[in-house]
């Protein structure tokens, strides 16, 4: 007896690219009702098995308090060993007392919505996949290059060293991401020079090498999904650049690996979460290897 059994064809790209062709990213998905997750969101299962198995509730994310860093010399001593331990045995912490009023950040993060949440006419003139315009709106930027797609969609400005002209940002979130972007510069020199200090450096050294000079924004939005144990707002990855300064909202749902356990990151009122990025690794080594010589041969 002959059976014919009928096995359906995914074509990825396919989907990929309708998928891209509406400018709409992934809220426009959830705006036409969907009520199951395209396959091309759908994660591995060794990734979901990963996300809830290894998660380690019983470790303490660091937070460490700036506050009285420029005036207290021993407090500020204080805080670059506590920045050293934390980015040596962790590279991820959170500072409070960092600086930027709680109103401001506040205002960020209802950018970053007002933006998503925008008649999509109004929304897809700003969609594109070219690097070289000072703002993209896209949802994955690496759509078609990784294995599976993120459910996320993502704005990128460049706001450091050339600041964008006002006409090169939407109307609706242009004043709160120059306000902010320009009091996040501000810590982030703070930051760089406690890094410095915390590898043995002076306290310029990281800031006089350009490190501080580039700031690139990016706003994530991660509409609700009608089947979220299936899929990930964002895979396991580590950030290319120097740091990475991480506004969370009040959902939680981040995670670091530390130890291999998967550790919650819980929302901290007026924290921000500070990432050592592969290239100040790469750099804070290169350092280490350096005085270490230099000390062996007492120089």
């Amino acid at each position: 007896m002959k059976t014919n059994i009928h096995v359906e064809k995914y074509e990825r790209m396919a989907e990929l690219q309708a998928f891209d062709k509406t400018k709409a990213g992934v809220k426009g998905l959830v705006d036409a009702g969907i009520t199951k997750v395209p396959r091309m969101f759908v994660q591995p299962s060794m990734i979901e098995h990963s996300r809830s198995e290894n998660n380690n509730k019983f470790i303490e994310f660091p937070i460490i308090d700036l506050d009285g860093i420029k005036e207290d010399p021993i407090k500020q001593k204080n805080i670059v060993q506590e920045v050293g331990h934390a980015s040596e045995s962790w590279g991820f912490f959170q500072v409070i007392n960092h600086g930027i009023p709680s109103h401001v950040m506040e205002a960020m993060k209802d950018g970053v919505a007002s933006f998503f949440e925008q008649d999509n006419e109004v929304k897809k003139q700003w969609y594109t996949r070219d690097l070289n315009k000072e703002f993209t709106f896209n949802s994955n930027f690496d759509l078609f290059r990784a294995p599976v797609t993120n459910w996320r969609d993502t704005f990128r400005a460049t706001v450091a060293p050339i600041p964008p002209k006002p006409e090169q940002l939407p109307s609706v979130c242009r004043d709160i991401l120059l306000e902010y972007t320009n009091q996040v510069m501000k810590l982030g020199e703070t930051l760089f020079e406690l890094v410095s200090e915390a590898i043995g450096l002076e306290p310029n050294h990281l800031k006089d090498m350009g490190c501080a000079e580039g700031l690139l924004a990016l706003g994530q939005y991660y509409p609700a999904c009608p089947q979220p144990e299936l899929t990930l707002g964002t895979s396991k990855h580590a950030d290319n650049d120097f740091l990475t300064v991480l506004l969370q909202d009040n959902i939680g749902g981040l995670q670091v690996l530390h130890q291999n356990h998967w550790v919650d990151v819980p929302p901290t009122p007026g924290a921000l979460v500070v990432n050592i990025g592969d290239l100040l690794q790469a750099s804070s080594v290169t350092f280490r290897l350096l005085l270490k010589t230099l000390l062996s041969y007492n120089i």
